[in-house]
């Protein structure tokens, strides 16, 4: 099989391959970048967006800014955010805060209104570090029951795991879309609705998914979901993550951490706090303007594009890696550890190999930027908006370089 002419032909025809144009090349040699789903590059419109706002926004109008623009960025980055990969209406999403914090408002306000008589939180084993632990800190604080799934870890969480374990006790469903590990992709609409039909809440993680994947946040009916921004979505390193909550719950939630931001009348400085209708009652403290920059230029990109296209090429990038596993790389022992039907994988392959680890940081010194997932995986993670099929090609070859040669 001839990689780099398979790879060459595929990005001949790529309807996305100017897009690779659009972003800030590095200033050293790297071969290939295969790790847009832990940190994304950045585009140069927002190098050019972020002097803009140094010069402007704040050093020239200053103080002004939060008047004429800042005091409602969160939610305009929010709705376009919405409209161009989630599937959501105006006025459910916004921008602020870290994952870890917004998950604890979104799931601590799902614990309190599903009150004592459905203490049940159920989740899985195989999950993000930070949405265990932030559950086991939730269940520790209110006396909510932790009920665990254990999915296969080569792949995620399925309709049936999720029917099997909600009953009348369900308050809440915390599941991520896309599995960080394996890439397996849940059915969103079909678990929610098993979740619904218990009389649960479902909040969904999106980190994996966001800019990546299409998500049909209003007509699966989700109730709430997080997600960052700085994988797909190229926010930058510490990027703010966004939170959705449908319509129908923002009267009824009230989040656990109440800041001046999401007070009613924010100015009055008050002796006490209300609650502001709508979204502005999840925001805590002062929005994270400089933080948001990097997000705008990715999602208006996204828009232009289209995110089924982007979804297009993410499934032909993680295809072509598989195909060349299965061709080239299965007789030295690496195997494919993600689901091999499109339809049931997110935005990235993990490859499993005994030496995952080593070959992981032999491939760094080789300019070739994977990410290593214990206790075995090799993790690529190719970006459809800045990642070429010749790039992934490079550094699949540097692997199996590294194989063939190992002793």
């Amino acid at each position: 099989m001839d990689l780099l002419a398979d790879a060459a032909e595929r990005d001949r025809t790529d309807p996305l391959a100017h897009t690779r144009d659009l972003f800030v090349p590095s200033a050293t040699p790297l071969v290939a970048y295969l790790d847009g789903n832990s940190l994304g590059r950045p585009l140069k419109a927002t190098r050019e967006r972020l002097t803009a706002l140094v010069d402007g926004a704040w050093g020239t109008r200053l103080i002004r800014s939060w008047d004429e623009q800042w005091m409602d960025l969160p939610f305009v980055v929010g709705d376009a955010l919405g409209a161009a990969c989630l599937g959501a209406a105006p006025g459910q999403t916004a921008i602020g805060d870290s994952t870890t914090v917004l998950l604890y408002k979104l799931l601590r306000s799902a614990v309190a209104h599903a009150g004592p008589s459905r203490p049940e939180i159920v989740l899985d084993s195989e999950n993000f570090p930070t949405d265990r632990y932030v559950a086991e800190g939730i269940a520790v604080e209110t006396g909510a029951k932790l009920v665990w799934l254990h999915p296969d870890p080569s792949r995620g969480v399925t309709v049936d795991d999720v029917a099997a374990v909600v009953g009348p006790h369900t308050g809440v469903v915390l599941l991520s879309h896309v599995a960080y590990k394996s890439g397996y992709l849940s059915d969103l609409p079909s678990i929610t609705r098993v979740a619904h039909n218990a009389g649960a809440l479902v909040l969904w993680d999106l980190c994996h998914s966001a800019g990546s994947v299409p998500v049909t946040l209003d007509a699966a009916g989700v109730d709430l979901a997080v997600g960052c921004s700085y994988k797909y979505l190229n926010g930058g390193p510490g990027a703010p993550a966004f939170c959705y909550v449908a319509s129908r719950l923002q009267p009824v939630l009230s989040q656990p951490i109440q800041g001046w931001m999401g007070n009613s009348d924010v100015f009055a400085m008050g002796p006490s706090y209300a609650p502001a209708a709508g979204m502005r009652r999840f925001i805590s403290g002062t929005p994270p303007v400089l933080a948001m920059t990097g997000i705008q230029d990715t999602i208006a990109l996204i828009d232009s594009v289209g995110i089924e296209a982007v979804r297009e090429k993410s499934t032909g990038l993680c295809e072509f890696v598989i195909a060349y596993v299965d061709s080239s790389l299965a007789e030295y022992g690496v195997q494919v550890a993600s689901p091999r039907d499109s339809a049931q994988r997110g935005g990235h392959v993990t490859l499993s190999h005994p030496d995952a680890r080593s070959l992981v940081a032999a491939l760094w010194e080789r300019d070739v930027i994977p990410d290593f997932r214990e206790p075995d995986g090799i993790r690529i993670g190719a970006a459809p908006l800045s990642t070429s099929y010749a790039e992934v090609a490079q550094g699949l070859l540097s692997l199996e370089s590294l194989l063939r040669s190992a002793p």
